[in-house]
């Protein structure tokens, strides 16, 4: 029997000759799992895959999973033809793994995330790194606070800039406050010193760019847009960095310097990375992009200098990235528009696990994975894939989340969102949220000088209550492990859920996402998800 899903009679026709004679005429590749490739001389966006008789369904992990030997699995990626539809072939709605012509099931791997190992962890440094990034205004007392500032831009050099005319203009900028607290004595604010902000990122992923390809290990972020790398284009005293790989687009056959184009990514008025730009091949997972647009960094100001990563790779909506004139698209986008992923799966999903949880199944597995769903990782949930609408008009992956419950306890936030956001280590939530949480934990108390909650480093795991976020309609839990982020002193521990002060939405970072396996599905503007299994709960923090 052959099972056809192509309405246009010539495939038909081509389809109908290949089940008489079982003859491969039209092969492409052998993989190292021996499935056949083939594709329809009337029909080159179809793909079969078989061997000998048997034809392979889908690809669960590295494996191929055979279905009856008469039947014949077709992935189309373009118009002509429909996907199979029956649930044995179709699951969660999406191809949880599909072939393109002239592509082996090596082509579509797991991105391994691996932990960066100089990766100091630092409460207070993490929450004052997301008052740059974010931009937003404390709430609740502490030294760090943003403040206006009037900068004159004169006609002069250095400090005799101010004497020589020129425009002024306001800008706002994060300031530290060192007088003690509670106290009414006029201090001015001070610039945040460079070490009381943590640059670093916590997870890195291998990345090639070129030809031949040169390895840079970069830092996946769903709450940015820009993919940036150090660059030959840096002064050479800061491409020494100890730990760094620069990209040398000179040994690139493949690079095209993009005239005119420039990019900025600054964070208040201090920290900030710019470049020019260029296109060239990005390979990630066995996925090659062409002509993708990277940014190659020219000039980085110290803060970023001292990060172990060699870049970042935005996961976010193309309508944020900072390259001018024109805005250049996304890796993601551009795989899609160049049919790497076909309409049914324009995704990616983000496995982020923790050192802590080495004695799981999983022994803490983190990765990513684009274009296809890892299938192992979802039958391991029990549980199916939980899909909810994405607003995307602010450039990030937004959500409706209405309410959260603290031991069963509901804290309702009417009209509330959320951004689910792998750039950010931890969780932030309205201050409603956050006394309801920490008031369920004994010995919890609100600490000026590191500004956010700190609880007791004993506190046993019966003493930690369940905390559960709103994905849509549907609550997910926080491991009680990652309520905790790291120590800060005295046998107290930095809280993994802060303030979000005046930020409207929630941001839901690394604290959140640790708990589930997420899906960033782009093509149907929705956001997934279903529960990580943690068997273990090791409540041991960090030393460094």
């Amino acid at each position: 029997m052959l099972r056809t899903v192509a309405t246009n009679t010539t495939h038909q026709r081509d389809l109908q000759e290949f089940s008489k004679t079982w003859v491969p005429p039209w092969t492409l590749q052998r993989g190292n799992t021996k499935p056949w490739l083939f594709a329809l001389p009337s029909a080159p966006s179809l793909a079969l895959a078989m061997h000998g008789k048997a034809c392979f369904d889908r690809v669960r992990g590295p494996r191929w999973q055979v279905p009856p030997v008469n039947q014949i699995a077709i992935f189309a990626r373009r118009a002509g033809a429909a996907l199979p539809l029956d649930s044995k072939q179709r699951r969660h709605g999406v191809i949880t793994r599909f072939l393109l012509p002239g592509m082996s099931s090596q082509n579509f791997s797991k991105i391994k995330v691996i932990p960066n190992k100089n990766y100091q962890h630092s409460g207070p440094k993490s929450y004052v790194y997301l008052l740059q990034k974010w931009g937003f205004q404390p709430t609740l007392p502490g030294p760090y606070v943003h403040v206006e500032k009037v900068v004159r831009e004169g006609l002069g050099f250095g400090i005799f800039r101010k004497f020589c005319g020129g425009k002024t203009r306001t800008d706002s900028g994060l300031a530290k406050n060192e007088g003690p607290e509670g106290s009414t004595a006029a201090v001015e604010p001070r610039d945040v010193p460079t070490q009381d902000i943590q640059y670093d990122s916590v997870y890195l992923s291998e990345v090639y760019i070129g030809t031949a390809p040169q390895k840079l290990m970069l830092n996946f972020d769903t709450g940015s847009a820009d993919t940036w790398v150090w660059s030959t284009e840096l002064p050479s005293n800061i491409q020494k960095s100890a730990g760094h790989t620069v990209f040398d687009p000179k040994q690139s056959s493949t690079f095209k310097p993009q005239k005119n184009s420039t990019w900025k990514i600054s964070y208040g008025d201090k920290s900030s990375a710019s470049g020019i730009v260029g296109t060239d091949n990005l390979t990630m997972g066995g996925l090659t992009i062409k002509n993708q647009a990277v940014q190659l960094a020219n000039r980085l100001s110290s803060e970023f200098v001292g990060t172990t990563g060699d870049g970042l790779l935005g996961l976010a909506w193309g309508h944020v990235n900072t390259v001018t004139p024109k805005q250049v698209a996304t890796p993601v986008a551009n795989m899609i528009a160049q049919a790497h992923i076909p309409k049914s799966s324009e995704l990616f999903t983000a496995y982020l696990g923790s050192w802590r949880d080495a004695d799981d199944e999983d022994k803490g597995e983190s990765f990513y994975t684009f274009g296809y769903i890892d299938e192992e990782t979802v039958k391991k949930s029990g549980e199916d894939i939980y899909w909810t609408p994405i607003d995307n008009a602010q450039g990030f992956w937004m959500f409706d989340s209405q309410s959260a419950t603290v031991n069963g306890k509901t804290v309702q936030q009417r009209g509330n969102n959320a951004i689910a956001d792998t750039g950010t280590t931890l969780a932030l939530v309205s201050d409603e949220t956050c006394k309801a949480i920490y008031d369920a934990i004994p010995g919890s108390a609100y600490d000026y000088f590191n500004q956010g909650y700190i609880y007791p480093a004993d506190t046993t795991e019966d003493q930690l209550p369940v905390v559960t976020f709103a994905v849509g309609g549907k609550h997910f839990a926080i491991q009680k492990e990652d309520l905790g982020f790291a120590p800060v002193g005295n046998g107290m521990v930095y809280g993994g859920i802060q303030s979000r002060g005046t930020m409207p939405f929630d941001i839901l970072g690394d604290t959140f996402l640790k708990g589930m396996y997420a899906i960033f599905d782009q093509g149907n503007k929705r956001f997934g998800a279903v529960k990580r299994i943690d068997t273990t709960t090791n409540l041991v923090f960090p030393t460094q």
